[in-house]
């Protein structure tokens, strides 16, 4: 693995991460710890989850994932991982958690951190991340922004890294990331730490992949600007990057047993997209799998690619995948099909 250090930290992560949102859901425990037993022994130390998971999130099962990621982590070496959470915000009907959450504030941060500390049975994360931007905004697989009246957005903001940098001096967490965030949100959140005298953010966790280059177009200069790094998820894009779904799919795949996702992933143009990227896999004797990885990995913005498995077999498939390194043939490939047809499932 390679190692990425990030700026304003001693925090080093492997640049390939195991994402976790299986676990409780549609893998079960003794796998999730199989899992995990091989991550870490391939040499990936970064480990993210958040308080909602397992995906979908349902209510008999929020903080499944952490509660059996934490039963592993107390029988590891603590310092020798990277621990990343999330706190949920406002909005999405989670209902369960926290109410509602109502909001995002003071005691609603502590209140989850709390909860996930207590689940991951450790006494602090490494990178502790707000999940979605607690102002309304259009996410996961809404594209179109309207402008809202309410409390100063901004304000917000302040208030939320107020209660982060709090945290980060009790040395409850280490550093501060981001997730599904703009490019004016992470630029309010450095701009309050300079102002402030507060801990910077240091990550950024947005869905990344060849379906989806929409961070490119703001994000990717911030990260080059303000030395941030992208932790990009999904860079399979729920599995459609591996051609599974090209065949009749496995009755067990995501997309097959949770069509709610389909708004964000089964758009009109995505399949030929997919269609497409595969025959440039076959072209140069790569799985389609291994293209779509390679690619994220290889952006300058990347710190780190997570890559989920629902089975231990899916996990080391990708981790081998990940080996591949694209050609300036496969990128000008890649870059065509782009052109065409931009952004399919953003």
């Amino acid at each position: 693995m390679i190692l990425h250090t990030f700026m304003h930290t001693d925090l080093t992560v492997s640049d390939i991460g195991l994402g976790t949102m299986t676990f409780g859901e549609q893998t079960d425990r003794d796998d999730a710890h199989q899992q995990l037993d091989y991550a870490v022994a391939q040499g990936i130390t970064l480990l993210d989850m958040a308080e909602m998971y397992p995906v979908p999130g349902r209510a008999e099962t929020q903080g499944a994932t952490e509660a059996i990621v934490g039963e592993w982590l107390k029988k590891q070496a603590r310092d020798k991982l990277v621990i990343a959470t999330k706190v949920a915000g406002p909005s999405r009907g989670f209902s369960w958690i926290r109410g509602g959450p109502k909001a995002l504030d003071e005691t609603n941060i502590r209140t989850a951190l709390h909860d996930s500390l207590k689940r991951l049975q450790t006494d602090y994360v490494d990178i502790y991340q707000i999940h979605w931007p607690a102002r309304p905004l259009p996410l996961f697989g809404d594209t179109h922004y309207e402008p809202h009246n309410g409390r100063d957005e901004g304000q917000l903001i302040d208030e939320q890294l107020a209660t982060l940098g709090a945290l980060v001096k009790e040395g409850k967490v280490r550093a501060l990331g981001l997730s599904n965030e703009t490019p004016w949100g992470a630029l309010r959140f450095l701009k309050a730490a300079d102002r402030h005298k507060l801990p910077r953010i240091v990550t950024i966790q947005n869905a990344y992949n060849l379906l989806n280059r929409s961070f490119e177009t703001g994000l990717a200069e911030v990260c080059h600007q303000e030395k941030l790094g992208l932790l990009a998820y999904s860079p399979l894009a729920f599995g459609l990057l591996t051609g599974k779904y090209l065949g009749p799919p496995d009755p067990e795949a995501r997309l097959v047993r949770f069509p709610q996702f389909g708004p964000r992933y089964r758009k009109p143009p995505v399949e030929a997209a997919v269609r497409a990227y595969a025959q440039i896999a076959a072209d140069f004797g790569v799985p389609l799998g291994a293209l779509a990885l390679a690619f994220a990995r290889s952006r300058f913005f990347t710190a780190s690619t997570l890559v989920g498995a629902r089975t231990l077999d899916q996990l080391k498939e990708n981790l081998e995948n990940a080996k591949l390194v694209l050609t300036p043939e496969m990128l000008t490939a890649i870059d065509a099909v782009h052109t065409h047809s931009p952004n399919p499932a953003p």
